[in-house]
C-alpha cells in the first residue's frame, strides 16, 4: 500500500469519526436524523469523508472507493431530501433510514478493506485486495446492514402506529 498523505490521514481521522458516531447515534436513537447532534455530527463527517474520497488517486484512477464516495453522497442526498421535504410522504422516515444506513455501509467496505491492508503497520494481516477473507468481511457487512435496517424498520413501524 502507498504512503498516506495528509488529506489521506484528514480523511481517515473524518471516516472513524463518522463510523463511530454513526454507530453510537443508531445504537442509542434506533436511526440518524438530523435533529439529533450525534446525528449531524455522523452526517457532517460522512460528507467530509465522501468528499475529501474523491480527491485521493493511490493508483492514479478513479477506483471502487471513488465509486463508494459517489454513492454516500447520493445516499446523503437522497436521505436529506427525504427528512426536509413532504416528498416521500409516509415513507420519508423509511427512505431517510434506508439512505443513512447505507451511508455506513459504505463506510465500512474501504474501512474493513484499509484496516486489514495496512494494519498492523509492517506486518498487515492481508496482503493483497483479491485475498477472500475480503469477500466474507463484505458479505458480513451487507448482513449486518440488511440486518440493522430490518430492525430500524420494525421501530419506526412501531413508532408511527
Amino acid at each position: 500500500m502507498p504512503e498516506m498523505t495528509t488529506l489521506g490521514w484528514f480523511h481517515t481521522a473524518m471516516g472513524v469519526i463518522a463510523l463511530l458516531s454513526g454507530a453510537y447515534t443508531l445504537y442509542k436513537h434506533k436511526e440518524i436524523t438530523l435533529q439529533r447532534r450525534s446525528g449531524q455530527l455522523y452526517l457532517v463527517t460522512t460528507l467530509i469523508t465522501a468528499t475529501t474520497a474523491l480527491a485521493i488517486y493511490q493508483h492514479g484512477e478513479f477506483g471502487p472507493g471513488h465509486a463508494l464516495a459517489v454513492m454516500t453522497l447520493g445516499a446523503l442526498a437522497l436521505g436529506t431530501l427525504a427528512a426536509t421535504t413532504g416528498l416521500f410522504g409516509t415513507w420519508a422516515r423509511y427512505v431517510r433510514a434506508i439512505s443513512y444506513s447505507a451511508t455506513l455501509l459504505f463506510h465500512s467496505v474501504p474501512a474493513v478493506t484499509d484496516g486489514l491492508l495496512r494494519l498492523p503497520v509492517g506486518d498487515p494481516v492481508l496482503s493483497s485486495i483479491q485475498d477472500p477473507v475480503l469477500l466474507m468481511c463484505y458479505a458480513a457487512l451487507l448482513v449486518l446492514f440488511l440486518g440493522g435496517i430490518t430492525l430500524q424498520f420494525r421501530w419506526i413501524h412501531r413508532q408511527q402506529q
